[in-house]
């Protein structure tokens, strides 16, 4: 009978054990993408006395789960010059970076700003119009408050499947992006297109297919267990995408191109 009990006490203690190293690894993968500040936060970068770059949008540029192009500007050498500040906070609409667009854009009185925002409003369905509006009133405030140069990013394909339902809707936003840059004045990046060449030429694209489950699972294996974001969209068989939505760093890096030579064409 006493060896029973410690046999379960031992059962028991094992399960405990996996338990909490189960839940260590999930902490560690949720805390470093969900919750950790990207490095030169507003807060943090706009006190610097070299000329802000600021990097405005949502979890895409936030870089903390996926791949990181803003701090692939910063290790750029023909780019030291500039203090990049990272204005991305996940989750964030183009109603959402508005509303912070005076604390985290223009009070760091930039010399240029990209804006990449657009893919949450997608998915929780805001009217076009209503998209349309934000991002020229985004833009105008940076106009009226700064003399920035202002870039606006298309969005990214939303799984590697480009005939799917949702790249069609996608479609239109990124018209109206491109519309806006013509409109207000500013530069526009073809984000979308670069990524469409190359996604295109896979034999069988992955539809999209999001979920935080997914997305977690993308963060554990980079923060927990070390992969690389390009293997871990390997794995999922998608060359850019590592949870149909944020970027391994191959993805990352066709952003920090077109970033770095809008950059470079200013000076």
């Amino acid at each position: 009978m006493r060896k029973r009990i410690v046999s379960r006490k031992r059962v028991i203690a094992s399960v405990c054990v996996v338990l909490a190293a189960a839940l260590g690894v999930t902490g560690v993968g949720g805390y470093s993408a969900f919750l950790r500040s990207p490095d030169g936060t507003p807060a943090e970068a706009c006190g610097s006395p070299r000329p802000a770059v600021v990097a405005a949008g949502a979890s895409i540029t936030r870089g903390t789960l996926g791949g990181d192009w803003i701090g692939s500007l910063r290790s750029r050498s023909e780019l030291a010059g500039y203090e990049f500040v990272n204005a991305g906070i996940n989750g964030n609409t183009s109603a959402d970076l508005l509303a912070r667009i005076d604390t985290d854009v223009v009070a760091c009185r930039p010399v240029a700003v990209t804006i990449l925002v657009g893919t949450n409003d997608v998915r929780d369905g805001i009217p076009l119009a209503q998209y349309r509006a934000n991002l020229a009133a985004i833009i105008g405030r940076i106009q009226d408050g700064t003399d920035a140069r202002i870039a606006l990013m298309s969005l990214p394909p939303m799984g590697e499947d480009l005939n799917s339902e949702i790249n069609r809707r996608l479609s239109d936003y990124n018209r109206a992006i491109e519309e806006t840059a013509a409109s207000t004045g500013a530069d526009y990046l073809p984000v979308h297109e670069r990524m469409a060449e190359i996604v295109a030429e896979r034999e069988n694209p992955t539809s999209y297919d999001f979920s935080f489950p997914l997305a977690l699972s993308a963060a554990i294996q980079h923060y927990a267990f070390g992969r690389s974001w390009d293997d871990i969209a390997d794995v999922g068989g998608r060359e850019l995408l590592v949870d149909h939505i944020h970027l391994s760093d191959r993805g990352a890096v066709v952003i920090a191109e077109l970033a770095a030579g809008w950059l470079s064409a200013m000076a």
